[in-house]
């Protein structure tokens, strides 16, 4: 098995830094969706420099430079192919500017047995350079198939279940046939699952999916516009688990249920009624 469990759990990613500029903020929202329509002042938030908003998602996107890194770590060698992103959790400490630099450590918290697979859990600290503050914290779940079996603990049980009624807030997003070479370029994940037809089916999929983290970004902005009041610096925390896939060119279908002091969601594709994220809720800032 490639995974050394006691050698891999409490290992450190190389540090990184991370710089972005309000052109990197408009890249990564027009690529979870932002600008439709384009003349929407609540969309331009997104899309113009005037006034510009950040996507609280995007707080994802400075730890992908050490998590390409996990691979190469102690105790573990993944094939990419084998890999999807299972879980992911966001702590927004403050607001993100639409511009600045952090600096980041990151370690590997935890591996799961999850039977057919293995969940390898990272966390990335992400310090603001200006202010010497944490601006985001992100868990991510790695999901390894294959790798389970090796009779560990399977992980924490499901939570944030919606509720038996209908929910306050459903909120459709289309996604573009091209959403993926979008995303790839606003991100820099540039995995050819989501890209080449080849290498997906050899993955096992018909033809190159979404990125999870586009999905998970599309859906923050919906419960931002839904149920946040269109005010992206009110969100505070956000998980989910990845429990489909999404085709580009697909609509999502966002559900959001008001409960105490947080939402939950759950989201699924308007074409197949497959769910994408389960496992789903947002909190506010205090």
């Amino acid at each position: 098995m490639p995974i050394d469990v006691p050698r891999a759990v409490g290992v450190e990613l190389p540090a990184i830094s991370f710089t972005w500029s309000d052109r990197d903020i408009i890249l990564y929202n027009l690529g979870v969706g932002a600008g439709d329509p384009p003349t929407d002042p609540r969309e331009l938030k997104y899309a113009y420099e005037n006034d510009l908003r950040v996507v609280p998602a995007f707080g994802t996107i400075p730890p992908f430079g050490m998590m390409m890194n996990v691979g190469t770590l102690g105790g573990l060698e993944i094939d990419l192919a084998r890999t999807l992103h299972g879980e992911q959790r966001l702590t927004v400490h403050s607001p993100i500017p639409t511009s600045g630099s952090v600096t980041q450590s990151g370690r590997v918290v935890d591996v799961y047995d999850k039977g057919k697979g293995a969940l390898l859990v990272v966390e990335v600290v992400s310090v603001l350079e200006k202010t010497g503050q944490p601006l985001f914290t992100n868990r991510s779940g790695i999901y390894l198939r294959g790798e389970g079996g090796f009779g560990g603990p399977s992980g924490p049980p499901s939570t944030n279940t919606p509720p038996q009624r209908e929910p306050e807030h459903v909120v459709e997003s289309a996604t573009l046939p091209q959403q993926a070479l979008l995303y790839r370029m606003a991100s820099g994940d540039k995995n050819p699952l989501h890209v080449d037809p080849g290498f997906a089916a050899f993955a096992g999929y018909d033809r190159p999916i979404l990125h999870g983290l586009c999905t998970y970004g599309i859906v923050a902005k919906a419960v931002v516009e839904a149920a946040l009041d269109g005010e992206p610096e009110r969100m505070h925390t956000y998980e989910a688990r990845f429990t489909g896939h999404v085709f580009p060119g697909e609509t999502l279908i966002t559900r959001i249920w008001e409960e105490d002091r947080h939402w939950v969601v759950s989201t699924s594709t308007k074409e197949r009624a497959s769910t994408v994220l389960s496992n789903c809720a947002v909190t506010a800032r205090p």
